[in-house]
């Protein structure tokens, strides 16, 4: 929904009508017809004016595991994927995407190898989350679907600014990056609110890094690494380290060695991601994911292993890329 066309919708009415009709919203109502405090006529003239989603719904697909996938178009048909992931403790988490396609073309990732549209607006990106709170409360919300979210610094902040108005705390909300700098440095300075920041990582070398990344022969290790600690000093927040594991490729226990030496456990949190495939890698084997969790934690990490949520249905880390998988 955009609530900024809302407002000039409703210009000539008091103020709090364009609040009655975000906060509806966030209630998870489907229609403006169930907007029963505003009078027929302003139901029918939002209906008419505004679209109830920036996005068009376009193939919903269910996994074994709960988890659901949403495919959207944008006004121009862009695709755009969201993701709803359900847990056993209760959680109820919403990745969601920040541009349809991606620029940075990570070879890991299948959204790297769609074409790139272009960014999304901070009401496209809301709207994903909206849908889902049509299915239910959502309690966590995560930035690492569709796209660069710091090169679309603006809106994914100003998004994530209104999530607490779904139920999703600025806690519970977390951006990640491959490491952009010019956005990532925004976010150490301008970003006040606790939303906690993920680096994609992948690997602990330039060398290896740029073999699988691009993005890091324009901003290498050392240099993405000193801002996460910028950001650690500053507000005394871990950084989260996503690695997704890729047999023969960055698995091996010297890998491990290197990002002992490369980050700080007192800063970072390791997140090992078991490869979801995409075509291009084979996923390490979980002896191997094992021997690499076991060095990090003798070096004095608490690393996790990520469990995997919606792979029957390409919904998992690193699947999206607009497909209709039932």
């Amino acid at each position: 929904m955009d609530l900024e066309l809302v407002s000039e919708v409703l210009a000539p009415e008091p103020a709090f009508r364009t609040r009655q009709v975000w906060e509806w919203a966030v209630r998870g109502t489907r229609s403006y017809a169930e907007m029963t405090n505003l009078s027929l006529a302003l139901r029918e003239q939002l209906e008419e004016r505004v679209p109830f989603s920036t996005l068009e719904l376009v193939h919903e697909a269910k996994s074994v595991d709960g988890t659901v996938k949403a495919l959207f178009h944008t006004s121009e048909g862009h695709p755009v994927e969201a993701v709803l992931m359900r847990f056993r403790d209760g959680r109820r988490s919403v990745c969601l995407s920040s541009q349809s396609g991606c620029p940075l073309t990570c070879t890991f990732c299948a959204t790297g190898q769609m074409q790139f549209r272009r960014n999304l607006s901070a009401w496209e990106i809301l709207d994903q989350a909206l849908h889902f709170r049509r299915l239910g409360p959502v309690s966590h919300a995560v930035f690492m679907g569709m796209g660069e979210p710091m090169l679309n610094f603006d809106a994914v902040v100003a998004a994530a600014r209104r999530l607490p108005d779904l139920g999703v705390t600025h806690r519970r909300t977390t951006i990640s990056t491959v490491g952009w700098l010019p956005g990532l440095r925004r976010f150490v300075d301008e970003v006040d609110e606790p939303v906690r920041l993920a680096l994609s990582l992948h690997a602990p070398t330039d060398a290896l890094r740029s073999e699988i990344m691009p993005v890091n022969d324009r901003y290498p290790l050392d240099e993405v690494v000193a801002e996460c600690l910028r950001y650690h000093e500053l507000r005394r927040r871990k950084v989260f380290v996503e690695y997704v594991m890729l047999a023969g490729v960055n698995d091996s226990l010297e890998h491990a060695r290197g990002l002992v030496d490369l980050l700080d456990p007192k800063v970072f949190k390791v997140n090992m991601i078991p490869y979801n495939p995409t075509g291009m890698f084979d996923s390490s084997s979980r002896e191997t994911m094992a021997a690499f969790k076991d060095a990090l934690h003798r070096a004095g990490f608490s690393p996790t292993l990520r469990l995997t949520r919606g792979r029957d249905i390409a919904a998992a880390c690193g699947q999206l890329a607009a497909t209709e998988a039932a």
